[in-house]
């Protein structure tokens, strides 16, 4: 089942929970009911109205199914995210178990979390070009753990020709521009799903295969939503050549539908906020034993 999402930015709402259904109150409260949703069908909340309150018991309700909620600051940009742990099962053995991960396998897993990015990256430069094809051969060229870094050399190149060569665009991580900012929206909803599949599955997001921030909460997020960051780009390119040069409203339903799109994993296809589990039970695998490769999400039409 495709779980929804619900993004509040349009107007002040106060989100309450009456028979685990989510009640979205227009404020005052005397305006009504604006719509209620089963919690269970649920996947994703998107607050971004400064105005937006709600009932400890809503949040608390929609965590208890599995939901994730992501806060925007006053740029409109998610700058917090609430998990769903401690519904899983197996939560203390799997919490174990990433503890108990030796070093080379995580740098064994890095490099297949690096290999699969550059290559996606490289899937959206203009076939044959220079660009694809040095980023195609770096990709070859990850050793175990990344220790030259070939994740930084292929970002300069595929930045340099993403909006085309010329372009003079710059990645800036704080925002910036619409263009940016787009990037930087699209990335936090994706980390968000990433997030919640791997709660899902029993991981705990502070533990990751490289990054190591002890004021990263969601390190292991990090890591995972790396190769799925060109899908990001894609559609916010495409956003670009039809002249949405902002983060409105509409270039926001256009980047949210990016966890409904389908993609391939594992031999199967189905919307990327389905594939995500798959994505997160190969990295359990991993952990265990089981496999020894990482399955990634890929779009349609790109060569696995």
């Amino acid at each position: 089942m495709i779980k929804r999402v619900i993004e509040i930015s349009q107007e002040p709402l106060h989100l309450a929970v009456e028979l685990d259904q989510l009640r979205l109150h227009r404020r005052p409260p005397e305006s009504g009911v604006l719509a209620s949703v089963p919690c269970e069908d649920i996947g994703l909340v998107i607050v971004d109205h400064a105005e937006t309150t709600y009932s400890h018991a809503a949040l608390a309700r929609l965590l208890e199914f599995g939901a994730a909620v992501v806060i925007c600051d006053r740029r409109h940009l998610p700058s917090g995210l609430l998990l769903p742990l401690g519904n899983h099962t197996e939560g203390v053995s799997r919490l174990q178990e990433q503890i108990d991960a030796s070093r080379p396998l995580l740098k064994r897993l890095w490099k297949q979390v690096v290999q699969a990015k550059v290559r996606n990256q490289a899937a959206n430069l203009v076939e044959d070009s220079p660009g694809r094809r040095r980023l195609l051969a770096l990709a070859g060229e990850v050793k175990s753990g990344d220790p030259a870094n070939v994740e930084a050399q292929a970002a300069k190149i595929y930045w340099a020709e993403w909006l085309g060569s010329g372009s003079g665009f710059r990645r800036d991580f704080d925002g910036g521009d619409g263009v940016n900012a787009q990037l930087n929206y699209g990335y936090a909803v994706v980390r968000a799903a990433v997030g919640r599949a791997l709660v899902s599955a029993g991981l705990h997001p502070a533990l990751g295969i490289h990054h190591c921030n002890r004021a990263n909460a969601f390190c292991l997020a990090d890591d995972m939503v790396e190769p799925l960051r060109p899908f990001v780009d894609r559609a916010v390119r495409e956003l670009q050549q039809a002249g949405q040069q902002a983060l409105n409203p509409e270039t926001k339903r256009k980047l949210l539908g990016l966890l409904t799109g389908t993609v391939r994993v594992g031999g199967q296809t189905g919307p990327l906020m389905v594939a995500l589990h798959g994505m997160a039970a190969s990295l359990v695998h991993c952990y265990q034993g089981r496999e020894k490769r990482l399955i990634f999400p890929q779009e349609r039409g790109q060569e696995a």
